[in-house]
C-alpha cells in the first residue's frame, strides 16, 4: 500500500470560482493567473478547469509554451515580461502578450525581428516599488511604445500593494488615474483583493489569482465567505499510529509539548517534506474523522501529531483532513503564521494528486 497521503484537485470548483469572479467583475475581461505552476496545483492538470477564461497570466515562458502545446489558443500574458532579448523569439512564435516594465525591454522590442507586432502591457510603478516605469513617466513611455512598429496594442498595468488590508488601493489608484488621464489605452489594475474590495479599479481586464483556487487574498476567510467560492485543493491523510501520553510526557523533536493530563494522540502521515509548514505551532487546526481538533508538538519531516481528545473514537486508519472542503487552507496558514498561497505552492512532488472533474 502507498503512504496514505494524497491531494485532490476539483476542476469543477475552479470553473465555479471563475464564474463567481465573472459575475463580480461585470464586463471586465479576466486573466486567470496560473503562475507558480497554477499556485502549486499543477498547470497541466488544472488549466482545463479554467478554459472559459479570457486569458491566462503567468511568469514562466516554459509554462506559456505548455499551454500553447496543450491546445490553448487564447491570450497569454507574461506578468514579468521577458528576461533577455533572445526570449522575444519565443514570445513572437507563440504569440504571447508581454509585460514591459523597463527601458531595455522597449529597446529590445524595437530592435527585434518579429513576424508580427506584439501586444504589450506597460507596467507603471504606482507605489509597490518592485517592477514598473515611474508613474510620472507614464505618458512619455506610452508615446514611446506607440511609436514602435513592433508594438500592436498597448495596455496600462499596475499592481496594488495594500488592496487586501486597511490601507487599501485608494492612494495608488489616484496616482494612476492622474498620470494616465490623457492616455487612450485599455487598463488592467485589479488583483484578487482589488476585485473583492475595490470595484472602481476593475476597468478592462482583471487578474484574479488566489480567489480562483478558493482561498482569501488577505488570509481572512471572512473576505470570501459570502461569495460561495469553493476550495480546489484538498489534502488528506490518515492516522498511522497511536500513543497515550501520561502527565509530563512529551512528544516529538524538542519536547515542545508536554501533557498536563493523560490523553491519546494520533500520528499522521504528513510532514514538512509533504509541504506542511514546519513552523506550524501546536494548536494548528486539523480534522480527524470529521471532527475538528489540533496538532501537538513539532512538525517533523514525515509526520505530525494530533490531539485525539475531541475524537475518542479515532484510531489507526482514521481519515484526516489537513486542509480542504471542511477546513479552509487560510485557517491552517493563519495558525502557522503564513498565507494560503504558500501552502498551496509548497505541496511537495512526492504527494500523489488526483483530479476530480465533476
Amino acid at each position: 500500500m502507498p503512504r496514505p497521503i494524497a491531494a485532490k484537485l476539483n476542476l469543477s470548483a475552479l470553473n465555479h470560482n471563475l464564474n463567481i469572479v465573472r459575475q463580480h467583475v461585470g464586463t471586465s475581461k479576466i486573466w486567470s493567473v496560473v503562475k507558480a505552476n497554477a499556485y502549486g496545483h499543477g498547470l497541466a492538470r488544472v488549466w482545463p478547469g479554467l478554459a472559459a477564461t479570457d486569458g491566462f497570466a503567468l511568469l514562466d515562458l516554459n509554462e506559456a509554451v505548455l499551454l500553447r502545446e496543450q491546445g490553448w489558443q487564447g491570450p497569454i500574458l507574461l506578468l514579468e515580461g521577458f528576461f533577455q532579448p533572445p526570449d522575444l523569439a519565443l514570445v513572437d512564435h507563440y504569440r504571447l502578450t508581454t509585460t514591459v516594465h523597463s527601458d531595455w525591454q522597449l529597446e529590445a522590442i524595437r530592435a527585434a525581428r518579429l513576424d508580427a507586432p506584439l501586444n504589450i502591457y506597460l507596467k507603471l510603478n504606482s507605489g509597490m516599488n518592485r517592477l514598473g516605469f515611474p508613474s510620472e513617466q507614464a505618458e512619455a513611455v506610452w508615446q514611446w511604445a506607440n511609436s514602435l512598429s513592433n508594438v500592436a496594442e498597448v495596455t496600462l498595468m499596475s499592481h496594488f500593494a495594500n488592496a487586501d488590508n486597511h490601507i487599501g488601493a485608494g492612494e495608488q489608484f489616484a496616482r494612476i488615474q492622474h498620470v494616465s488621464e490623457h492616455i487612450s489605452a485599455a487598463r488592467c489594475f485589479a488583483n484578487s483583493a482589488a476585485i473583492l474590495r475595490h470595484p472602481e479599479t476593475h476597468y478592462d481586464w482583471v487578474r484574479p489569482g488566489i480567489i480562483l483556487y478558493g482561498a482569501s487574498p488577505s488570509g481572512d476567510i471572512a473576505d470570501i465567505a459570502a461569495l460561495g467560492l469553493r476550495p480546489v485543493m484538498s489534502l488528506h491523510s490518515e492516522i498511522i499510529a497511536l500513543q497515550t501520553l501520561s502527565v509530563g510526557h512529551s512528544v516529538g523533536y524538542g519536547s515542545h509539548y508536554c501533557a498536563s493530563e493523560p490523553h491519546r494522540i494520533g500520528v499522521v502521515a504528513c510532514g514538512y517534506a509533504d509541504g506542511y509548514p514546519r513552523l506550524a505551532p501546536g494548536g494548528t487546526p486539523i480534522r480527524v474523522d470529521g471532527v475538528l481538533t489540533h496538532t501537538v508538538g513539532a512538525v517533523s519531516m514525515d509526520m505530525l501529531t494530533v490531539d485525539l481528545t475531541p475524537c475518542p473514537q479515532a484510531g489507526v486508519g482514521s481519515k484526516v483532513e489537513v486542509w480542504g472542503e471542511h477546513l479552509p487552507i487560510d485557517n491552517v496558514a493563519a495558525a502557522a503564521g503564513t498565507v494560503g498561497y504558500e501552502l498551496m505552492c509548497a505541496l511537495a512532488g512526492r504527494v500523489p494528486v488526483t483530479v476530480q472533474r465533476s
